[in-house]
């Protein structure tokens, strides 16, 4: 199972749209609301969970877990006790992190991009302690992916497809999208 973190101030595309390519590739995709099933993103744009951090567990089920940007979505993911007990465990059971816009602030204040190559929004940098930024609209270090930002959703939702699935299939949701 794939979890996507959503708190009050979330950015939408960069949320949504890994949601909707994950789950066109055949992934199951659980949304995970932040204190409440319905959660307002930084937009206006209001989002029914299938979840919530109250009744989320981490077991042996996660594959991956996304945080999408977003302010103040990306303080609120930071802060949120339920996100830091599943980021300790993607990074103690190797699993997927992936991470978009200022998200990967959350990362880097944890520590966990220390000599990894990380990309955030221009302006986060210095949020990632210890990575080499790379200023790429995706890069993938190991089990840690991270994003630039909304513009880069789709780039970076067709890159969790093709690891979570297979190099093909990721091809040709880009090509039946009108991607190429």
């Amino acid at each position: 199972m794939i979890y996507v973190f959503l708190a009050e101030g979330f950015e939408e595309v960069e949320a949504l749209t890994p949601v909707d390519i994950l789950r066109r590739a055949g992934k199951e995709v659980c949304t995970v609301g932040i204190g409440s099933q319905i959660i307002k993103g930084s937009h206006g744009i209001s989002v029914v969970c299938d979840s919530d951090n109250g009744i989320f567990k981490c077991d042996d089920n996660v594959e991956m877990i996304i945080l999408p940007g977003g302010m103040p979505g990306t303080l609120n993911l930071e802060a949120d006790k339920t996100v830091q007990e599943a980021i300790d465990y993607c990074i103690n059971n190797d699993k997927y992190i992936a991470a978009i816009c200022a998200a990967p602030s959350v990362l880097g204040h944890k520590g966990i991009l220390v000599g990894k190559n990380a990309t955030c929004f221009p302006g986060f940098e210095k949020e990632l302690t210890g990575a080499s930024y790379t200023g790429e609209l995706v890069t993938v270090d190991g089990n840690i992916i991270t994003g630039k930002g909304a513009g880069a959703a789709m780039k970076f939702a067709l890159k969790l497809a093709e690891i979570m699935t297979t190099v093909e299939k990721a091809h040709s949701l880009e090509a039946s999208l009108q991607c190429k």
